[in-house]
């Protein structure tokens, strides 16, 4: 291995161990995001998609402007990085989720969401040149098998619309280019400053459809919770969490978040639907678990375990 290729930012944060911190991070995206599906079904009940898609950018802006260290100057040179990632990262995405979920159910769109770490390593590997070591991809494995077990006992094939399973996976594919690009700006930046650009953005490229979901949406109380709840929460301080996570370990292991997203979803589904949990659900959350773990070690400790080489 070149030395000057162990010694860039970029290459260290891939192959430093997950510090307290980093797994404070994961958590807390993991979470909120988690949870960011019933949240949309919710508003969807008096809402249009325009209108919640537009909300999630602007009010997670609200969220992350009153941080004074998001309004750090950005140089006129990465402007035109900041607007394709608020294309790929938000705008496009967030379009295509409650579009999506108006013909297929949250679980199932939890569970398509859990591909991004598939995709993640195959762009990083393809176009950005990221680094790969055996032993990631059999984590990455072993959480898709993982992700497989927990979701398919829920999935509703009458509720399942193609043209919403497609949707879905584009705008995983989006968050996948996108995860690349933002940490090389926020390790130049800083997390904050670099997502409140994007967040400012995403708002005035969703405003057209906004404006048009508003004229087609109902008022709620329940929905104005939900979109507090994804704008706020989901959009501001989860994607605070995992920008910052994504400049201390790299794109590659930031993208394990979507590994525990179906957990949360099925201890809402347990705790508050009543639903009940299958073995190979619970077997696969342990599977997912595991891949999780894997895809976080450093190249040291696994080589000493798998006698994986960097390929």
């Amino acid at each position: 291995m070149r030395e000057s290729e162990k010694q860039s930012p970029d290459f260290i944060s891939e192959v430093k161990p997950f510090e307290r911190f980093d797994w404070v991070l994961l958590l807390t995206a993991a979470s909120i995001w988690g949870s960011s599906f019933f949240f949309m079904d919710i508003a969807l009940e008096a809402e249009h998609p325009g209108l919640i898609t537009w909300l999630r950018p602007t009010l997670g802006l609200f969220a992350v402007v009153l941080l004074p260290s998001s309004r750090k100057p950005i140089e006129a040179s990465d402007w035109w990085a900041i607007v394709f990632l608020a294309f790929t990262w938000m705008a496009f995405p967030f379009t295509m989720f409650p579009i999506a979920q108006q013909w297929i159910d949250s679980s199932v769109t939890g569970m398509l969401n859990s591909a991004m770490p598939i995709m993640t390593l195959i762009i990083g590997f393809l176009i950005f040149g990221v680094t790969v070591r055996k032993v990631q991809v059999f984590g990455l494995l072993l959480g898709v098998m993982g992700i497989s077990m927990v979701g398919l006992p829920t999935v509703n094939g009458g509720g399942t619309s193609a043209l919403g399973v497609l949707l879905v996976l584009l705008a995983i594919t989006s968050y996948a280019v996108s995860v690349n690009i933002a940490g090389p700006l926020q390790r130049k930046y800083g997390s904050l400053p670099v997502l409140s650009r994007v967040l400012a953005v995403s708002s005035l490229l969703t405003l057209p459809f906004g404006v048009y979901g508003m004229m087609n949406s109902t008022w709620s109380w329940k929905a104005v919770g939900a979109n507090l709840a994804v704008g706020i929460g989901g959009t501001g301080v989860a994607y605070a969490a995992a920008t910052t996570l994504t400049g201390r370990v790299g794109a590659l292991r930031t993208s394990i978040v979507t590994y525990l997203i179906p957990i949360v979803a099925s201890l809402l589904g347990v705790f508050i639907l009543g639903e009940r949990l299958s073995f190979w659900e619970l077997f696969g959350v342990i599977v997912l678990l595991l891949g999780a773990w894997l895809t976080t070690r450093t190249e040291i400790s696994l080589a000493s375990i798998f006698k994986s080489k960097i390929s």
